[in-house]
């Protein structure tokens, strides 16, 4: 569950009072575990927002793939498959 910025100083404050994580914990609800990684948000880039998801492609770079698609539209999904080492199975 994403906890809201607000939310995550509401928490940071409570301990910046003087209280411990394990009271916040129990305030809050908010696992010890989750409140030390925003500690360590927070002191690493000055903020709690959400850091941005970085995920990479699994098998096919998607700018590659529509590159070759671009410049060999006619091409059958084995061929293309072919290209990118990969299986021609669709696994929607």
């Amino acid at each position: 569950m994403a906890y809201d910025t607000k939310f995550r100083e509401r928490v940071l404050s409570f301990i910046d009072k003087g209280n411990t994580i394990e009271e916040a914990n129990k305030m809050f609800g908010v696992g010890t575990t989750t409140i030390k990684q925003w500690k360590k948000l927070r002191k690493e880039t000055g903020g709690l927002e959400r850091r941005p998801l970085e995920r990479g492609h699994k098998k096919i770079d998607p700018v590659e793939l529509e590159a070759y698609i671009t410049k060999h539209p006619d091409s059958y999904q084995r061929e293309i498959a072919d290209v990118f080492d990969c299986s021609d199975v669709c696994s929607i």
